[in-house]
């Protein structure tokens, strides 16, 4: 029996989600593909502590953190060249910057569909 493929092993993955379970399934996810996750964090504060201690090869966010916009760390993860998508129940995405143009996962999330994703942004 061949051993089940890793396609993001080596890979570090920041997850920003406030709510705990869904976290919890995204991080489980995303180590059972391989990858190294930074996090789950629930707010913008210690994701950003994280961004600047952290290497990163994307990131997961949740555009909602208990009432407050992920923004300000979509915008430092842009500024450091890491990638990162949304995975949101939040339908509208602000104006400005090119948060827009940013893949949008709305919830529920299946197991597939984020790790897609993710291989899909760590290739670029």
């Amino acid at each position: 029996m061949t051993p089940p493929t890793r396609p993001l092993s080596g890979r570090r993955i920041l997850v920003v989600e406030d709510e705990y379970l869904i976290a919890i399934e995204m991080m489980r996810w995303l180590q059972e593909a391989g990858a190294e996750v930074a996090g789950p964090v629930p707010d913008a504060e210690q994701a950003l502590a994280l961004i600047e201690t952290e290497p990163l090869d994307a990131a997961v966010l949740d555009i909602h953190l208990n009432g407050e916009p992920v923004y300000a760390v979509a915008d430092r993860l842009t500024e450091r060249g890491v990638p990162y998508l949304f995975a949101t129940g939040e339908v509208r995405i602000a104006e400005g910057s090119d948060y827009r143009s940013h893949t949008v996962l709305g919830k529920p999330i299946l197991d597939d569909e984020l790790l897609r994703a993710v291989r899909k942004l760590i290739a670029h």
